[in-house]
């Protein structure tokens, strides 16, 4: 049984990985807490990956968040994210690690890149203001895992999701996504009767949604892939993958279905002083697609099944 390193087993995205992993049979996986080990911390990663020696390694970890903290703490979305992947990458390599998966994230592309986006749009253009920092870290971290790939031979592989959302998400009222920022506000508003609810921004910038479980399932798809059907359907400096689900809906149309999963009735406004973000982010799925893998689970299903989570666990996310 092969030895499988998960990087942020704790998070949504490594959470779904991890049930996704057991589901699967596999019994040997190594996870780590923060606690017992800081991705930052050079000299603890290698001791821990000299002593561990994984077969397999997923890099699920990073400091993620919304539109307000990437504005709020830019010096932290970039230090942070370019020190937890080339510590893991580097590492892996020195334990002999050949085979290795790590997570992006759709804010790679440029602010004004043709939709749907493109594998090929990288580096093409400006990258959006708001979030810059974390996308300048994403992007190295696939520059990381192509380079070790051309130099030594690894099998270093990227996926980027689009917008996630699911069990485990990140309900802070500051901190979170628009999805979950969105749940708690309508949840919050229909036990506080609120009258209206205000969303930022004009509401119309678009967004594409994925339930964290399809992502799990399709970064384990990208992960067995044999080498030869990876490389043939990649390039050495253009390897990375999109995933998503190939549609998208406007803010406020999420905001009207988080109301009505949630039973609000009041009115929905919006705040035009608040920033947008970029005005479209729609994932070009065709290369996933054309290797056998697509997305299986709804926004409406997946907005239910998230709701719920979120009732069973609200206590939770109670300031």
């Amino acid at each position: 049984m092969r030895k499988i390193y998960l990087a942020g087993h704790r998070g949504m995205v490594g959470g779904a990985i991890l049930r996704a992993l057991q589901s699967c049979g596999e019994t040997n996986i190594i996870t780590r807490t923060h606690v017992e080990l800081d991705l930052t911390d050079q000299v603890a990663v290698r001791t821990f990956m000299q002593a561990e020696r994984p077969d397999v390694v997923i890099l699920a970890a990073a400091k993620v968040g919304g539109i307000m903290a990437n504005n709020s703490y830019p010096a932290d979305f970039i230090y942070q994210n370019l020190m937890i992947e080339a510590n893991v990458i580097h590492q892996a390599y020195a334990a002999g690690v050949t085979r290795l998966l790590q997570l992006g994230s759709s804010c790679i592309y440029p602010r004004a890149v043709p939709q749907p986006m493109r594998e090929d749009a990288l580096l093409t253009g400006v990258l959006e203001p708001t979030n810059e920092p974390y996308a300048i870290a994403k992007i190295a971290g696939i520059k990381l895992c192509e380079s070790y790939n051309r130099q030594y031979g690894t099998d270093y592989r990227s996926v980027m999701p689009t917008n996630l959302y699911g069990p485990g998400d990140n309900f802070h009222p500051e901190n979170s996504h628009v999805l979950p920022a969105l749940i708690r506000r309508f949840h919050e508003a229909v036990h506080s009767e609120t009258e209206e609810v205000m969303i930022w921004g004009t509401g119309t910038p678009r967004r594409e949604f994925l339930h964290v479980d399809d992502m799990a399932a399709a970064s384990l798809f990208v992960l067995d892939l044999p080498k030869a059907d990876y490389e043939t359907n990649t390039q050495p400096m253009l390897s990375h993958i999109n995933v998503g689900s190939g549609t998208d809906i406007s803010i406020f149309e999420l905001a009207q279905k988080v109301a009505a999963v949630t039973g609000y009735k009041g009115r929905i406004v919006t705040d035009s002083t608040r920033p947008d973000g970029t005005p479209r982010k729609l994932m070009d799925v065709s290369r996933l697609a054309h290797m056998g893998w697509s997305a299986q689970i709804g926004l409406d299903q997946g907005l239910a099944e998230t709701y719920q989570w979120f009732l069973e666990n609200a206590d939770n996310y109670r300031r």
